[in-house]
């Protein structure tokens, strides 16, 4: 599939009714969470705002879908929501009113082990580290736990001088850290199995440095507001953004696959929620030589092999503690993980891959026939693999829950190249907007004053291949778009 594909005739017309318009103070170019995020901020000012989508369909990851059968409802990318339950923009708006409900299962996540209790994230931390029988983590979590809500603005930020110097020094003396030396900290093999499953959602080898990062928001983020999953489906996160921001007066188009800046009405500022591999192709004649040359050596990291199942019952896991969780992580021993990921960093698929695991049916009836189920899950790729994955994940389920095939009905894949031909942004299947690692944890996607602007006045990107990254928050598109008030708009935030 090619990256901008032509528009059906739906699209052309609207893309000539677009053409026809009136100029805008602003357009935003992609519709996934940091898109309407930046969209939403500027309307918020009184600007005309223009949002193109090239699906027919807004949302970008935020998308559920008829994936295997009639009546069952999958998440086609993201699936359970810490980042957006704890956003600090999200947090602010009135999505409520606009349909939006978080359903929260009565444990945050599970892991389950082959000859062990299952370790388990629950709200409260005390809680957690009893049930671990492990004060290390107590003793590590809490005092991020209290401190969180002071430094939360800076961790989802560019770099700055934080506003609690000593909390963020707490937090990044940690955060910095390698998964594997973190891990240390802990006293018994599942509090360090349940560490390593939080640390692999940053889809780089536990030995690397900053890899704890993922991880310790991961925790803090199930203490304090929770692994939920939006009723209906991920869908309705992005539904109720845009219906505030419609409501705000910002006009949406959709089906319009921009490919040139030419094609674009005239406006003040334009805000890209696109890749720097995707913003070269569209902008890149209008960048300085030292722009385009950060931009091109951008990398990107794994990529993941996702399978959803439409399932004849519930999951049986041996452990009725897995069934009270939303998320399961399946990879055993810390060890095993990191073995696990390190494999695919290095280029290979292993046989007992790290498996990241949700069934929304079991506590949203609406995702599901009465009396079926559904199942979500993914794995970690190299990037642009095309390997099916399907019967290594499907072992690993099996492997806590003897019997899961014998409950299938149906089931949909997509390899890491799939995952790019339905959503552009994720380059090689990386759903994360590449690396983030010292090298482009700080600068990404090049090493400017601010991040979220182009060589190129007026040109601003703010996908989560900026600060903070990948995740459903729309921080990045946020921050970028605050910057744009205050360079082109002189408008404070």
């Amino acid at each position: 599939m090619a990256l901008f594909p032509e528009a059906n005739r739906s699209g052309e017309d609207s893309f000539n009714q677009l053409m026809n318009k009136k100029d805008y103070d602003a357009v935003v170019v992609g519709s996934g969470p940091n898109g309407l995020a930046a969209a939403i901020v500027l309307q918020q000012k009184g600007l005309s705002v223009l949002l193109i989508e090239g699906k027919n369909k807004i949302g970008g990851g935020l998308s559920t879908e008829e994936l295997t059968l009639p009546g069952f409802y999958h998440d086609t990318c993201s699936a359970i929501h810490p980042m957006a339950a704890g956003s600090p923009f999200f947090r602010s708006l009135p999505l409520e009113k606009y349909g939006l409900q978080f359903i929260y299962p009565p444990l945050e996540a599970a892991h389950p082990f082959d000859h062990d209790k299952t370790a388990v994230l629950k709200r409260s931390v005390v809680e957690t580290a009893n049930t671990l029988e492990d004060k290390a983590y107590a003793e590590l979590i809490q005092p991020l736990v209290k401190s969180w809500p002071g430094i939360v603005g800076n961790i989802l930020a560019p770099l700055r001088f934080p506003e609690h110097p000593a909390d963020m020094a707490r937090f990044g003396f940690s955060a910095l850290t390698s998964a594997q030396y973190l891990a240390k900290r802990f006293s018994n093999s599942r509090s360090r199995g349940l560490w390593a499953g939080m640390a692999a959602h940053g889809m780089r080898p536990l030995s690397h440095c900053i890899t704890s990062a993922i991880g310790l928001v991961l925790m803090v983020s199930g203490h304090l507001t929770g692994w939920p999953m939006p009723a209906g489906g991920s869908y309705s996160i992005a539904k109720a953004l845009a219906d505030y921001f419609v409501s705000l007066g910002g006009e949406i188009k959709t089906g319009i696959y921009i490919n040139s800046l030419s094609q674009l009405p005239s406006a003040k500022a334009i805000l890209f929620d696109i890749t720097p591999k995707q913003l070269l192709r569209i902008a890149g004649h209008r960048f300085s030589n030292i722009y385009k040359w950060q931009l091109e050596r951008y990398r990107y990291g794994m990529g993941v092999f996702k399978i959803d199942w439409a399932l004849d019952g519930q999951i049986p896991f041996k452990d009725p503690l897995c069934s009270q969780a939303g998320t399961i992580h399946l990879g055993n021993s810390f060890e095993e993980i990191a073995a696990s990921e390190k494999e695919v960093w290095d280029g290979g698929h292993p046989e007992l891959p790290f498996v990241l695991l949700a069934k929304q049916s079991v506590f949203d009836a609406s995702r599901a026939p009465a009396g079926k189920h559904t199942g979500w899950a993914y794995c970690h790729v190299p990037n642009a693999s095309t390997t099916d994955m399907t019967n290594a994940i499907e072992q690993q389920v099996e492997r806590y829950a003897p019997g899961f095939r014998e409950r299938i009905l149906a089931r949909h894949t997509i390899n890491a190249m799939e995952m790019e031909e339905r959503n552009p942004n994720d380059i090689g299947g990386d759903i994360n907007g590449g690396i983030t690692d010292a090298g482009q944890i700080f600068t990404r996607p090049a090493l400017r004053f601010s991040p979220y602007r182009t060589s190129a006045r007026g040109i601003y990107i703010c996908s989560a291949s900026t600060p903070p990254g990948g995740g459903v928050h729309g921080m990045g598109g946020y921050h970028a778009a605050t910057r744009a008030l205050k360079d082109i708009f002189k408008l404070k935030s």
